[in-house]
């Protein structure tokens, strides 16, 4: 990718790259089980931002990686995001029915395949990673990617932080407590989303991966503060999603703790974390550097 490009024409360029790679890994409706296969394709193609692809790309592109070499790894977080969507939103969970600005899984198809869909994306994005030919790596490095996407997944990462959000409706958390929940229920991913790309960078530096990480983990919490900001701010269909949900959950927010301008506050300081940890990169870098804006300055 060409660094001349502007930050709307590489995101551009990636979620266009993105949306193909995840369309040859994902089962063709030809095969058996069809209506699962359709499940599955309906809920990962065609919608959503692909921050976390994005996110991969761009880490690549900083270390100076071909991005070939980057499509198996940034299909494989997209399809644990997908899955824990398509989980998010059942009846058990937060209960929704408008996702990417389309019917939830379930309610497209039924909450019995939506479980089932989501099971299977997420054993896909471990069969990338475990197999994908275009992921040019030795084994080593193929079982440190798996390790960084099962830590970024499970009960320490993402499914961790969402039992922590169900188990907080109607509490009142402190900011350490929503910090600690949000770091693993959506900054865990979108470490991992950086973390993979460092990961395909056999030998790279660990001074330089601890900065990649420190620059993902600060964006991570950035990213679920401006949700919480457009959940009071924005309305449905730019969302995409039913706005005002997490408050009418009674849900632990930012803005319901620190108030909307010190969400603001909060947001803004760690996109200034972010860009500063990036101080030893150059222009290479210049994308993570517009992503982390584009983060807290998004309006969907």
């Amino acid at each position: 990718m060409n660094l001349e490009l502007s930050l709307n024409d590489f995101m551009s360029s990636c979620q266009i790259r993105a949306e193909a790679a995840l369309d040859a890994r994902l089962p063709s409706i030809a095969k058996i089980p069809e209506r699962l296969h359709q499940a599955m394709r309906y809920s990962t193609l065609g919608g959503g931002k692909r921050l976390r692809p994005l996110l991969t790309y761009a880490a690549g592109h900083a270390l100076g990686l071909s991005f070939d070499r980057l499509d198996g790894p940034a299909c494989a977080v997209e399809f644990i995001h997908v899955y824990s969507l398509i989980h998010d939103d059942l009846p058990a969970m937060d209960d929704d029915d408008l996702r990417r600005g389309k019917p939830t899984c379930h309610k497209a198809f039924d909450e019995a395949l939506a479980i089932l869909a989501g099971d299977a994306l997420q054993a896909l994005a471990f069969h990338v990673v475990a197999t994908d030919p275009s992921i040019k790596l030795p084994a080593e490095s193929r079982i440190q990617m798996i390790e960084a996407l099962t830590t970024a997944s499970g009960s320490s990462g993402m499914v961790g932080g969402q039992a922590i959000d169900l188990g907080s409706v109607g509490k009142s958390l402190d900011l350490p407590g929503l910090e600690n929940m949000h770091i693993r229920k959506t900054g865990a991913l979108i470490r991992a989303s950086v973390r993979l790309a460092a990961l395909a960078s056999p030998g790279l530096q660990k001074q330089v991966a601890d900065k990649l990480d420190h620059y993902a983990k600060c964006i991570g919490l950035a990213f679920q503060i401006q949700d919480d900001i457009l959940d009071e701010e924005s309305d449905t269909q730019t969302l995409g999603k039913t706005q005002g949900k997490d408050r009418d959950s009674n849900k632990p927010t930012y803005p319901a703790l620190l108030g909307l301008s010190g969400a603001k506050e909060k947001a803004a300081d760690l996109n200034e974390q972010a860009i500063d940890s990036l101080a030893g990169f150059g222009a290479e870098a210049d994308y993570l550097r517009q992503i982390a804006s584009f983060i807290v300055q998004r309006k969907s």
